[in-house]
């Protein structure tokens, strides 16, 4: 039973937020997508407000309307958002303001030597971050066992790492990742937090059963080191923002561009989108907004030709989204996050309909 023969599916485009993603009433038990919302932000290094970026998706999302030309209407298949969980909300609440002090004193000095109270601190926010990656791996590991299509919605970009982590196991050897992101998030350690955000594919590609292959696309602001490992890397590839603009502007078709792109990947792909691998005028309020990136058609293009290609995503991740500190009433952020959203489910349960 899917949720579409479910006696409280509701296929109106008109519902409210409350009564579920994109608003539709969906359950747990029918859905065949479960989205696991990840509400931590904890060591994230410029802007505020991740944290917040589920219920902003859900609380825009039912200004779409969900009809696809190109695709079946999947939404009919179920996608649920699960509740926020209590103990990481939780978490996030008590050392987002202990991993800013320290942030604040290392901004300062440039060391915590002589703050031994700011090393114990650091040493509970990764204990904090580790616990929060146990969690997410361990919800990621039931839903699957339980029959469902997972994929998660920060939150930093820390978030998904229990997810990647069970993804790997999974399809041991024959995982790929399609990193769409300002950032290579290849730092080891950022300011110490093991876990950071800027680290998540460090630590990714450091697990005891790693990702075959990590493509990288939209990248353009990174340190050396980071350059350096990438290119170091035999199993990463990056699609830096430059070189793809370069080539546009040389005459290169954006097909052919895509095309390299997916190539690079095996057939098994779990996407990882950070919302600030788009122009930052689609996401203004994200943590770390940088000059360039993707337009919305390029990464709508990109995903409908990773899955026409015939490879399938066995998972993704979107995060960063962040809403307007500002002006609760300004849904943009929300908004542009919850249609990336709905496309890649949408052409998720495309692709694992060849099942």
């Amino acid at each position: 039973m899917n949720a579409a023969d479910s006696p409280d599916f509701d296929p109106s485009l008109t519902g409210s937020a409350d009564a579920g993603l994109f608003g539709i009433a969906t359950r747990l038990d029918t859905a065949r997508l479960a989205i696991i919302p990840v509400p931590w932000e904890v060591t994230t290094s410029y802007g505020n407000g991740t944290s917040r970026g589920p219920e902003a998706i859900r609380r825009a999302s039912p200004q779409l309307d969900l009809h696809l030309r190109n695709l079946a209407d999947h939404y009919r298949q179920g996608f649920h958002l699960l509740a926020e969980d209590a103990e990481i909300a939780e978490l996030n609440g008590r050392y987002k303001p202990v991993a800013e002090a320290i942030q604040a004193h290392l901004e300062e000095t440039g060391s915590l030597a002589g703050r031994p109270d700011l090393v114990a601190a650091l040493a509970d926010v990764n204990t904090a971050s580790q616990r929060v990656n146990d969690l997410v791996y361990q919800w990621s590991r039931e839903l699957d066992a339980a029959g469902k299509v997972v994929a998660l919605v920060g939150g930093d970009h820390s978030s998904p790492y229990g997810l990647i982590r069970h993804l790997a196991e999974k399809y041991r050897g024959e995982l790929g990742v399609l990193h769409i992101d300002a950032h290579h998030d290849l730092r080891d350690g950022y300011q110490g937090f093991r876990f950071s955000h800027a680290s998540i594919f460090h630590n990714v590609m450091n697990l005891p059963v790693a990702p075959r292959r990590l493509v990288q696309v939209g990248i353009r602001d990174f340190s050396a080191e980071e350059c350096q490992l990438a290119e170091a890397d035999p199993r990463i590839a990056v699609f830096y923002d430059e070189d793809i603009k370069d080539a546009l502007y040389g005459g290169k078709p954006y097909a052919a561009i895509a095309a390299d792109i997916v190539a690079a990947l095996p057939a098994n792909v779990h996407v990882s989108f950070d919302i600030d691998g788009l122009r930052p005028d689609l996401c203004p309020h994200t943590g770390t907004p940088v000059a360039g990136g993707l337009e919305f058609d390029q990464a709508r293009y990109l995903i409908a030709a990773l899955v026409n290609s015939g490879r399938r995503i066995v998972g993704f991740d979107l995060c960063e989204v962040c809403p307007d500190p500002g002006n609760p009433d300004n849904e943009w952020d929300g908004n542009v996050g919850a249609r990336i959203l709905f496309l890649l489910a949408s052409w998720m349960m495309e692709s694992q309909g060849r099942d």
